[in-house]
């Protein structure tokens, strides 16, 4: 008989992490396809929406910054609760913003809290997870992004149309207390990391993790890796709009259509990486994520069956990129430093992020028939980022395989005993 990969638990807290990262990405996702209709009902420039998406990026980046330092002293479900009920808040004054301004600073809020939860749901995942089956787990969990396209963004997009812009924030706050409470009760404590002794305090083991060399060029790959994101999509909906020829009642059909071969490519990405290898996806991910950029952004009007083709090909690309190098960057940090690590290189993305899309916003420029200059340009400094993250990724590749395999170490809880893999660290830089 086959033995099982994944326990009744675990996978139970893949599904609760899947749904956790749903709210957290589509929070931020719905804001680049409200971007037609946003900068058309508050009259914003492009460069006044760029500083709305990098400002929730900057803030992001902060609060993972502060919280580096707590990041393993704690219950780790504990934590994530509290930076959940920031999100939530942050989201809900979103739902009511009556101007640019006031909306500026709820994505501000929403962005110190929500930055923070994926660094320590990738934390949970290190500490219940072998790296073996990781994949597998960033596959699941992934899916966030396509379901935020198939279920969230069209359903969102339908009663911005209907309703008004406020609408989506309205159904992600909803949502995201439901998800709360089941957290809340559901999840057991996450509190074996605490039994690995340090005498370190929150500021010299934030600044311990921030030197320590072999996690240097991960924090440098992560820059690179998420300015391709930051800088195509704050505009991606105005520029299928008003330079693809795509109406504004087909987006919801264009994002639903790319998003469920995405919720299908997810979990076989993720699994594929942990047979042929994780590097070998993102290379392989990378390269036809690059194709697509240098054509898709010099087209003009384009049909609506090709854009989809096109959109879906591009979002197989981006998944294999992050779900591949999510699992393999899980190895890198030593067990006692996995939340610090966490949340500095989730920092350092969304800083990164926050810069690349204000400099989207002074590049691109709208015409005054509407449609967006300089789109192509953005799309080569992607490609130039997109080669230089596969040199990077091949060096941590090379680091993690010549560590001492996973070894699962037993700790013993006064409710439930729990496994908790530890990859030993080596003497070995990257």
């Amino acid at each position: 008989m086959k033995e099982k990969v994944f326990s009744r638990y675990q996978v139970y807290v893949i599904a609760l992490l899947a749904i956790l990262q749903f709210t957290v990405v589509l929070d931020f996702m719905v804001l680049s396809p409200l971007g037609a209709q946003l900068m058309q009902v508050l009259h914003l420039t492009t460069s006044q929406f760029g500083l709305a998406v990098s400002g929730y990026a900057f803030s992001a980046g902060l609060s993972g910054i502060m919280a580096a330092g707590f990041a393993d002293k704690f219950d780790r479900k504990k934590l994530l609760l509290f930076f959940y009920t920031g999100f939530i808040t942050g989201t809900f004054l979103c739902s009511i913003a009556p101007d640019y301004h006031f909306l500026l600073a709820a994505r501000i809020i929403t962005g110190f809290f929500g930055g923070v939860i994926s660094s320590i749901s990738y934390a949970i995942i290190s500490d219940l997870f072998e790296l073996k089956v990781r994949g597998r787990v960033m596959g699941f969990v992934q899916m966030a992004f396509a379901s935020s396209q198939v279920m969230g963004i069209p359903v969102g997009l339908y009663f911005a149309n209907r309703v008004g812009w406020h609408a989506p924030f309205v159904i992600i706050t909803i949502v995201s207390i439901i998800e709360f409470i089941t957290i809340a009760i559901n999840l057991r404590p996450i509190t074996a990391h605490l039994k690995l002794k340090s005498e370190r305090g929150p500021f010299q083991h934030l600044f311990k993790t921030v030197a320590q060399p072999n996690y240097l060029l991960v924090f440098l790959f992560s820059t690179l890796l998420v300015t391709g994101g930051y800088m195509l999509m704050p505009f991606g909906s105005a520029f299928s709009v008003n330079n693809l020829g795509i109406s504004m009642g087909q987006l919801p059909l264009l994002y639903f259509i790319t998003g469920i071969f995405s919720m299908a490519a997810g979990p076989l990405i993720g699994n594929l990486s942990d047979i042929i290898g994780k590097f070998k996806v993102f290379g392989l991910g990378s390269i036809l994520a690059l194709v697509i950029i240098l054509y898709y952004c010099n087209l003009g009007v384009t049909p609506f069956w090709i854009v989809v083709a096109l959109n879906t090909a591009l979002m197989m690309g981006v998944l294999s990129r992050m779900i591949s190098s999510s699992a393999l960057i899980t190895a890198i940090p030593d067990a006692n430093d996995r939340g610090a690590f966490m949340s500095i290189n989730s920092s350092v993305q969304q800083l990164s992020g926050g810069i690349a899309s204000v400099f989207a916003g002074l590049i691109v420029v709208q015409s005054g028939s509407g449609t967006l200059k300089h789109y192509d340009t953005i799309g080569y400094i992607v490609v130039a980022t997109i080669l230089l993250t596969i040199v990077i990724l091949r060096s941590i590749n090379r680091y993690v395989m010549k560590k001492t395999p996973t070894a699962e170490i037993s700790y013993t809880n006064p409710d439930k005993t729990l496994v908790i893999p530890v990859e030993v660290q080596v003497e070995t830089n990257i």
